[in-house]
């Protein structure tokens, strides 16, 4: 889409990040977006990192953030994020949709490990490091270089964060979409199938767990014809 397509009333873009990572890991995409006219904002979870945040502190950074926007915004959550985009959805009436790019859409009382079916702590402490293989599991179709920079940037998550249950689910309210990464090594496709369920559309990317590195063109064409439909 380019800029002279944009619809006049055109969202904000809030890229939220998954486990492990921090707001660099959509320097690509953004590239595209801000080259197409869009505005793009993210921000860094305090999960990831600090093993004493979790899924609340990591709501308040994002209605901070969203405090400080003007207008309608369309929330994307890649992973992880998507359990502190829904608990916070419907708390910020400048969320316009939310869109799950791979990510956790769970609802309210389920937990990242609790969906996956396994064993929850009531008082988790310490970090769950990096993925024993993360070149493959994260980044199986990013160019090798970019994908072993990637890994260099990695922290550790909060346990915290993976064993909170969700208390609020804002896409009962919010109008979302699903994005499924098909070739998935991360979170497995069969299991973003069953979260898509629950949102209102379900797009397709042919990628492995991180498309805005793999393919940040066609990863921001097809967020991008969301946003521009959220919009019209």
């Amino acid at each position: 889409m380019t800029a002279t397509n944009i619809p006049p009333n055109r969202p904000t873009l809030l890229l939220v990040h998954g486990a492990w990572h921090r707001s660099w890991c959509w320097d690509q995409l953004r590239v595209v977006l801000d080259g197409d006219g869009w505005t793009t904002r993210v921000v860094d979870l305090p999960s990831a990192g600090d093993e004493a945040a979790g899924i609340h502190e990591d709501a308040h950074a994002l209605l901070r953030e969203l405090s400080t926007i003007d207008g309608p915004v369309v929330v994307i959550a890649h992973s992880y994020g998507g359990v502190p985009v829904s608990q916070v959805a419907a708390e910020a009436a400048n969320v316009a949709h939310v869109v799950y790019l791979a990510a956790y859409q769970l609802d309210v009382g389920e937990s990242l490990l609790g969906y996956h079916g396994a064993p929850v702590t009531t008082e988790p402490r310490g970090v769950n490091p990096p993925l024993s293989e993360p070149l493959q599991a994260l980044y199986g179709d990013v160019p090798q270089t970019l994908a072993e920079a990637a890994v260099a940037r990695l922290v550790p998550q909060s346990a915290k964060s993976f064993n909170e249950p969700l208390t609020r689910a804002g896409w009962h309210t919010v109008p979302s979409t699903y994005v499924v990464c098909e070739q998935d090594q991360a979170v497995p496709p069969a299991c973003q199938e069953d979260m898509a369920r629950r949102a209102g559309a379900v797009y397709r990317l042919p990628s492995h767990h991180s498309p805005f590195l793999s393919m940040p063109v066609e990863c921001a064409a097809l967020l991008t014809k969301i946003a521009f439909e959220a919009a019209s």
